[in-house]
C-alpha cells in the first residue's frame, strides 16, 4: 500500500525543518570542535575537564535567552545532553552508580552528567564509594536521603571510611511502578525491590498484595531484572526499567507519598575536583562527634545560632565502638568562603572530638 500523499503545505514545512536540521548539525559540530580545543587547553593547564558550575552557567544563560515556544526545562535537557556529548569527545567521565541499568540512581546521574558519560554499574553503594576512592571512576552518584524514609544510612557510614567528598546533588522526584512479565495481579507470590522502595510502597502493597512476600534486593532495577525471569514475581521500579527488561506496568505511582523525592550526592576525590566556588545557594555537609557529657549536643548548635547559620538537617549514627558514642551528620546553609559560615565552622570544630567536612556544593533546584 502506498503512503498517503502529503499536502503541499505539509511538504513545505517538512522541507524547512530538514534544512534547519542540516544547519543545526553544522553548528553543533562547530561547537564540538571548539569544545575539543577547550579540552586540549585544559589538559595543558591541568584544569578539570568536567566543570559542573560551567554547565550550570551555560544552561542558565540559554534558559534566560530562550524566546520559546520550547519550555525552559526542555532547553536545559537539550543543552545538558549537548555538553555531555562534547565532553565525551574530550574525555568521557567515568561515573560509578548503583546498577543494573534502569535504577533511579542512573536517572539521577543522567540528569547531572548527561547520557554520554561512561557509567560504571555497581552492586551497592559501598562499591560506588570504593570505585571512586580507587580511581576506577572519577565520580560517583549515591543516595543520601529520601523524603519518606529518611537517610540512606549506608552512604553516611561510607563517608567515614573513604576520602570521597560531595561536589553536587540531585533531587529526584521518584515514581514507583509495579512491574511484571505478565499482565494482572493474580498469582504474584513475591514483590522484589530495594528495601527503601518496599517501605515507601508498604500501604499500597498491604491493600492490593497483602499475601505476597516482600523480598529486598540490591536495587529496584535488579528487582525488575529478576521479575522478568519469573511470572510469579513482580518488581517495583521505574518506567525506564520496564522498557529495559520488557515488563508490563501493572500499576503506576504506587508510593504512599505522592511527593516522594530522593536526594542523591555526587562524590569524587578532592584531587579530582576541589570544593566548588560559592553559588549563592550552597549546602555544607559535615560529620562530627562530641565528648559524652551533658549538654554536648546543645553546645554544637550554639556557634550556628550565634553566627546566624541555618541548620537544615541532623542525623545520628552509632560510632560502633561499643561505648554508646554517636556521629552526627549535619547540613547547614552556606559556603565556608562566607565569613559568618567560616566563623561558625571554626568554633564548632573546636568543640568536637571528631570533625570532618563532607563537602560544600550547590543546592539542587
Amino acid at each position: 500500500m502506498s503512503e498517503p500523499r502529503s499536502s503541499p503545505i505539509l511538504a513545505q514545512l517538512r522541507q524547512q525543518i530538514d534544512e534547519i536540521d542540516r544547519q543545526l548539525l553544522v553548528q553543533l559540530n562547530q561547537r564540538a570542535r571548539l569544545a575539543e580545543q577547550v579540552g586540549e587547553v585544559k589538559k595543558r593547564e591541568g584544569s578539570p575537564l568536567f566543570r559542573p558550575d560551567r554547565v550550570a552557567q551555560v544552561i542558565d544563560s540559554v534558559q534566560a535567552a530562550n524566546p520559546g515556544p520550547l519550555k525552559s526545562q526542555h532547553v536545559a535537557a537539550i543543552w545538558r545532553e549537548l555538553m555531555s556529548a562534547c565532553l565525551a569527545l574530550e574525555a568521557p567521565q567515568r561515573v560509578a552508580l548503583l546498577g543494573p541499568e534502569g535504577t533511579f540512581c542512573e536517572q539521577a546521574a543522567v540528569e547531572y552528567f548527561g547520557s554520554s558519560a561512561d557509567f560504571v554499574y555497581c552492586g551497592n553503594f559501598d562499591e560506588v564509594f570504593h570505585a571512586v576512592a580507587a580511581g576506577t571512576a572519577e565520580f560517583g552518584v549515591v543516595g543520601m536521603e529520601n523524603s519518606s524514609e529518611g537517610a540512606v544510612t549506608r552512604s553516611l557510614d561510607m563517608f567515614l571510611r573513604t576520602p570521597c567528598h560531595i561536589i553536587g546533588e540531585i533531587s529526584l522526584l521518584v515514581r514507583h511502578h509495579l512491574l511484571r512479565a505478565t499482565e494482572g495481579l493474580d498469582g504474584i507470590e513475591a514483590v522484589l525491590a530495594h528495601p527503601q522502595a518496599l517501605a515507601q510502597c508498604q500501604g499500597w502493597l498491604s491493600r492490593h498484595l497483602p499475601h505476597a512476600e516482600r523480598r529486598p534486593v540490591s536495587s529496584n532495577a535488579e528487582g525488575a531484572r529478576l521479575a522478568a525471569t519469573n511470572p510469579a514475581w513482580a518488581g517495583i521500579s521505574s518506567e525506564r526499567s520496564a522498557q529495559k527488561y520488557g515488563l508490563h506496568v501493572l500499576a503506576h505511582a504506587i508510593q504512599d507519598d505522592a511527593h516522594n523525592r530522593t536526594r542523591f550526592a555526587v562524590i569524587c576525590l578532592p584531587q579530582t575536583m576541589p570544593t566548588p566556588q560559592p553559588s549563592a545557594r550552597d549546602c555544607t555537609s559535615m560529620v562530627v562527634s562530641v565528648p559524652n557529657r551533658p549538654g554536648a549536643v546543645h553546645d554544637l548548635l550554639v556557634p550556628l545560632k550565634q553566627h546566624a547559620v541555618s541548620m537544615t538537617r541532623i542525623e545520628s549514627r552509632p560510632a560502633r565502638n561499643g561505648q554508646w558514642d554517636y556521629y552526627f551528620y549535619i547540613d547547614i546553609e552556606g559556603h565556608p568562603a562566607e565569613p559568618h559560615v567560616a566563623a561558625a565552622l571554626a568554633e564548632l570544630g573546636r568543640l568536637c572530638a571528631f570533625y570532618k567536612v563532607l563537602g560544600t556544593y550547590p543546592v539542587a533546584q
